[in-house]
C-alpha cells in the first residue's frame, strides 16, 4: 500500500502542484492544509504515514505545527517533513530541535526522498507506516 502523506502549506499551488507530483510518484496523498488548525484536524481524522509541513504557513510556524503533531497522545507517530524554499542553514537551529524527522527544500520534494526518509526512520526501530496497513 503507497505512503498516504498530509501536505500542510498556505500556497494552494504548491499544494496542487505537489499533490500532483507525489501521486504520479506512487504516493497517496491523503489530505492538504493550509492552517495549523486544519493541519491538526486532517492529520488526526486522515492518519496519514507522512506530513510534509511547510515551516513558514502565512502567520503561522510550522515548528509549532510540527511539535503539536508530537504532543498529540497518538501511538503510531507520522513521520514528519520539514519542507521549506527556504535553505535548510537558514533555520537549522530551529529544525534540529524540532521533533520532525527531515527537512526537505521544496525544490527537492521527491517521493523517492520521502520513501528514504521513511526508511531510515523505520531502520532507526520506529514503528513508521503501521496505519498504512
Amino acid at each position: 500500500m503507497p505512503i498516504r502523506v498530509l501536505i500542510v502549506d498556505d500556497s494552494q499551488s504548491f499544494l496542487d502542484a505537489a499533490g500532483v507530483l507525489l501521486e504520479r510518484e506512487g504516493l497517496s496523498v491523503a489530505g492538504v492544509a493550509s492552517t495549523t488548525a486544519t493541519a491538526l484536524d486532517q492529520a488526526e481524522q486522515l492518519q496519514p504515514d507522512v506530513v510534509l509541513v511547510d515551516i513558514t504557513l502565512g502567520g503561522e510556524s510550522g515548528f509549532d505545527v510540527a511539535r503539536l503533531l508530537f504532543e498529540n497522545d497518538r501511538d503510531d507517530w507520522p513521520v514528519v517533513i520539514l519542507i521549506s524554499t527556504h535553505e535548510e542553514a537558514d533555520f537549522a537551529d530551529l529544525i534540529a530541535a524540532s521533533p520532525a524527522s527531515a527537512f526537505l527544500p521544496k525544490s527537492d520534494l521527491s517521493a523517492r526522498l520521502i520513501q528514504e526518509i521513511v526508511d531510515a526512520k523505520a531502520g532507526a526501530g520506529d514503528d513508521v507506516g503501521a496505519n498504512a496497513d
